[in-house]
């Protein structure tokens, strides 16, 4: 089987197929079932933060993040705070995985075929277009001072959205998955270069280049492998530390060092030291750096507050609008428009319906949208429980509608599968010489 993508007999190109390669399928299994994991114990952690922040002993939970633990940091903008250093240090681990998942793709993924990747790098940019068309349509509508959070809802949660997925769709065709998450992967690209675009504060050139050093150092010694592995961290920590005197925000540089490592083994062939570290490096992202994140990000007080005002707010309006309504109809709308005008159409298996869920399913925006809101108004100003309210509303309505949509697919294909196997049990023939809808154009 080649890794072409399967045509019609009439040229119009099959969407959504199946990947190519077993190595490619056992990976996207691999991630699929640690971020299933790691969706869980984000949401365990914007949970625990919600009720706590809303107790009794709500002031323990603000004084804990606001908590310096190094006040002698200042001479490098490190006299950070708790909460501060869960988005910048922590959260730079969750980035040098994305770095390594964006290397992947581009160099052994779906990525790296255009024509596979003309039909999520347009579904991901029309779903961040029309999200941010409708925030500042909302904002400039309302007359409200609040334009500098138009990137908020432009984000997908790739653990929340492959959580919510793998839990309602057991049946779902594998093309499906693998569109998410190489949406989610161009998604996450997009997000990246709008952080360090329009949300850069008191640019410093100098530590910006001394950073280059030991990011150099970092990809000689990723590529000699065994050969001094051990400065590998201390060298990130650096790189690190000089990204962020610089003002450039410090999770940039876990995607500079991501980008450093090998994704092929030696001569070309064989998974390559990318694989090996994200395998390393994702538990702890998804196990610890996110849901902490999550616990510090997602505490929004409730007391006291005039919740009907609240819901009403043109900010909250505007990211719940954002995710919930651009996400589908920029996703589901360039997509549609690629078909129309390029022959293009899904493959045998899947249907528009499918995609119609998906698309809902990228509305769930979290933890990036979390981090953009807070580099946009600051923690502690008067639109941080806006910003909070709007994503974790608009987050929750859109896996509410996409869980609505998967799940009557779930049920067809569920029904199909069984109606096979039932076909097969009566032929007698074993499975593996039965063939799915779809087989015979890959």
């Amino acid at each position: 089987m080649n890794d072409r993508t399967p045509e019609r007999p009439d040229g119009a190109r099959r969407l959504f197929s199946r990947s190519a390669s077993w190595g490619e399928a056992r990976f996207l299994g691999d991630v699929l079932r640690t971020e299933t994991v790691g969706g869980g114990l984000l949401l365990l952690g914007a949970v625990i933060a919600l009720v706590w922040a809303n107790s009794p002993w709500s002031g323990s939970y603000t004084a804990l993040g606001e908590w310096v633990p190094w006040p002698g940091g200042e001479p490098l903008h490190l006299d950070l705070s708790l909460s501060t250093w869960a988005a910048d240090g922590l959260l730079a681990i969750f980035f040098f995985v994305v770095g390594l998942e964006l290397k992947r793709e581009f160099v052994a993924g779906e990525l790296r075929d255009p024509r596979r990747a003309a039909l999520p790098v347009v579904g991901a940019v029309g779903g961040m277009i029309m999200p941010a068309l409708i925030y500042v349509g909302v904002v400039l509508f309302a007359g409200v001072d609040g334009l500098r959070g138009w990137a908020i809802p432009v984000a997908t949660d790739i653990a929340f959205a492959l959580a919510v997925l793998a839990v309602i769709g057991s049946h779902l065709p594998q093309g499906l998955r693998a569109f998410l998450l190489t949406l989610a992967v161009v998604d996450d690209l997009l997000a990246i270069v709008i952080i360090a675009i329009f949300y850069t504060s008191s640019f410093s050139l100098l530590p910006l280049l001394a950073a280059a050093l030991p990011v150099a150092a970092f990809a000689l010694l990723v590529q000699r492998r065994k050969t001094w592995w051990w400065a590998l961290i201390p060298l990130a920590v650096t790189a690190w530390t000089l990204v962020h005197s610089s003002g450039v925000h410090a999770t940039i540089a876990g995607v500079l060092l991501g980008f450093t490592v090998p994704v092929l083994g030696g001569r070309g062939s064989g998974p390559g030291l990318a694989e090996h570290l994200e395998h390393r490096w994702r538990p702890v992202s998804a196990g610890f750096a996110v849901p902490v994140f999550a616990f510090f990000a997602a505490g929004v007080s409730l007391r006291g507050t005039d919740l009907g005002g609240l819901f009403t707010d043109p900010i909250v309006l505007a990211i719940v609008l954002g995710l919930v309504l651009g996400k589908v109809t920029g996703i589901f709308g360039a997509t549609w428009l690629v078909a129309r005008f390029t022959r293009a159409e899904p493959d045998s298996e899947l249907s528009w319906a499918d995609l119609l869920g998906v698309a809902c399913l990228a509305g769930i925006g979290f933890t990036v949208s979390l981090l953009i809101g807070e580099l946009a108004f600051g923690t502690g100003t008067d639109a941080e429980d806006k910003v909070k309210t709007g994503v974790l509303t608009g987050s929750v309505l859109a896996a509410v509608a996409a869980s609505v949509l998967l799940t009557r697919r779930n049920r067809v294909y569920r029904r199909i599968s069984e109606r096979e196997r039932r076909d097969e049990d009566r032929d007698g023939i074993p499975d593996v010489y039965q063939q799915r809808p779809g087989d015979a154009q890959g």
